[in-house]
């Protein structure tokens, strides 16, 4: 933000200093401008919908990186030449370590409707991941029940409770389906349909069943990946249009880190 102060010069509170605050974004590179504009899945005048590299924030945290709304505010403000403040509202998020679709509101009355559609699981979210394990199962539907450790940052499966039983202290109900898409040689790759929004809620349901996501350290997979990401990719997002209350359906291409071992994975 950038603030200017100037004397009134005409009017009885002539001489009088005002404050004039203009709010200025970083000037981005073209190469940067072009990779952003390049992940851009979908925008009109009320959604961005954005394919977020793993590492890429939602949201800000102790490390100080700039998170993607940041990001994206300073491209708009540069793209479209415009002055003033740039909004965009985050109605949902992706862990860090994940890839794929995230949804930003570009008004304020996108924001409220969308925050409001995740909440009440009105948007259905599709995601691709690599297992180590092949599951037990083809195909699956999981429910646990999830406590989560503030300071560990992790989520736990609640184990000898039963899902149709009363909620254990601290927990909540976390349900999820999975279909077995193909297999390659070390890999299997998954689709994998969310019905509820829990935290680490693939990546602790799918460890809780033997079958870690690749390069998740944390629920158990063996060894990292080099660009310190997990193979956990948000592929598709549904929802109705907040504003024009048009269906939306938006596919996010994978990763170039991890794409041909997915391809690999799916039957020729």
């Amino acid at each position: 933000m950038t603030i200017w102060q100037k004397p009134l010069t005409i009017g009885p509170e002539k001489g009088k200093i005002i404050y004039i605050c203009i709010m200025a974004y970083r000037k981005m590179t073209p190469q940067e401008a072009e990779d952003i504009a390049s992940r851009i899945l979908y925008e009109d005048n009320h959604l961005l919908i954005f394919n977020k590299r793993a590492g890429e924030m939602t949201q800000g945290d102790k490390t100080g990186d700039e998170p993607l709304p940041e990001t994206l505010k300073a491209f708009i403000a540069g793209r479209d030449s415009k002055p003033g403040e740039v909004f965009l509202g985050v109605p949902h998020r992706l862990d860090r370590p994940v890839s794929g679709a995230v949804v930003f509101a570009k008004t304020s009355k996108a924001l409220g409707r969308m925050t409001e559609a995740f909440r009440t699981s009105d948007v259905h979210k599709t995601y691709w991941a690599l297992l180590s394990e092949r599951p037990a199962e083809d195909s699956a539907t999981l429910v646990h029940w999830l406590v989560r450790n503030e300071k560990m940052n992790k989520s736990f499966v609640v184990r000898n409770a039963s899902p149709e039983g009363p909620a254990p202290e601290g927990a909540k109900k976390a349900s999820l389906s999975y279909r077995l898409l193909g297999s390659c040689e070390r890999y299997h790759l998954v689709e994998i349909d969310l019905h509820t929004g829990r935290h680490h809620q693939i990546r602790c349901q799918m460890s809780s069943i033997g079958c870690p996501i690749k390069g998740d350290l944390k629920y158990g997979a063996a060894r990292s990946n080099k660009d310190g990401g997990i193979c956990l990719h948000a592929r598709k997002i549904c929802f109705t249009h907040p504003v024009r209350k048009e269906p939306l359906t938006v596919t996010a291409p994978l990763p170039s880190s991890w794409e041909a071992l997915a391809l690999e994975c799916l039957p020729k």
